[in-house]
């Protein structure tokens, strides 16, 4: 097995093709990461479907190998065995855009000259792409931030920054690695909801990585929890919960499933320190 290719795909196939509803397939992912003659393996034979338009949450302990799924999803890294098929359903957008915890926007551009420099870059007239960009920075609340510089901007914004950047390639999926987990409690609350008031939308199919089980909860139409490394799916957890969600932090339910998650998460997290393998985050 190990010395088999993995691959990524993207449209074409046979893999892809299993479901129309599926955005995403991944089948058997196995990813090693070596260092002269060692080797740690990230992932091992991971399944894994999202359907079309899912919003869907990946929890587990630190080391994992969450970010590795998602960066390997994106296009960014490659299987060491399996395959894993991203469905494109419109050759004239991106495949995706990602979105991660860092604040990726450039300090000498202003907020509408940083959101309009994706599309620049995909060859969009300036004058389009000026227009465009103006209507995503207005759709995440920056209307009058628009000229202003990211010096100026608090850390919420500067999320708002990168998220409109990302919405105005009308990509057809989302991959974001924990972009709230600098903000402080309350800014994150009100950028999980900004997030899905923009998401109600568009219905883009989201891959959320997280290490809060309460946004995952909150943010998500199913949770997926890693084991420790290497990582396999543990547990697929749909949430039932409809939607806008507005007060359901509070219900009875979600303190239900915040439990069973975080005593499977936490079985985990022990697990991967007696083993070595995880830092306990």
């Amino acid at each position: 097995m190990a010395h088999m290719e993995g691959k990524v795909s993207t449209e074409g196939s046979s893999l892809a093709s299993t479901s129309t509803m599926d955005k995403i397939r991944i089948a058997g992912l196995t990813k090693l990461f070596r260092t002269g003659r060692t080797s740690v393996t990230a992932l091992a034979e991971v399944n894994l479907s999202v359907p079309e338009g899912q919003f869907l949450c990946v929890v587990g302990p630190s080391g994992c190998g969450k970010t590795t799924m998602l960066r390997i999803m994106g296009g960014l890294e490659t299987p060491t065995t399996g395959e894993v098929a991203v469905s494109r359903r419109n050759k004239d957008k991106p495949i995706n855009s990602m979105i991660f915890q860092e604040h990726a926007i450039f300090p000498w551009m202003t907020v509408r000259d940083n959101v309009a420099y994706g599309l620049r870059m995909r060859g969009v007239p300036r004058g389009e792409a000026m227009d465009r960009a103006g209507d995503y920075v207005r759709k995440v609340g920056l209307a009058k931030f628009s000229k202003a510089y990211p010096h100026q901007l608090s850390g919420g914004m500067k999320q708002r920054v990168g998220l409109a950047r990302a919405l105005s390639m009308s990509p057809d999926s989302f991959f974001m690695d924990e972009p709230f987990a600098s903000l402080d409690a309350q800014m994150r609350e009100l950028m999980q909801e900004e997030l899905l008031r923009i998401w109600s939308q568009f219905k883009t199919t989201v891959v959320f990585v997280t290490h809060g089980i309460d946004e995952a909860i909150y943010l998500s139409d199913r949770v997926i929890v890693m084991s420790a490394r290497p990582g396999r799916v543990k547990l697929e957890m749909p949430i039932p919960f409809p939607r806008p969600r507005h007060g359901v932090r509070a219900a009875p339910e979600f303190a239900r499933l915040r439990e069973e998650l975080w005593e499977i998460l936490k079985g985990e997290i022990q697990y991967g320190r007696m083993r070595g393998t995880s830092d306990g985050g």
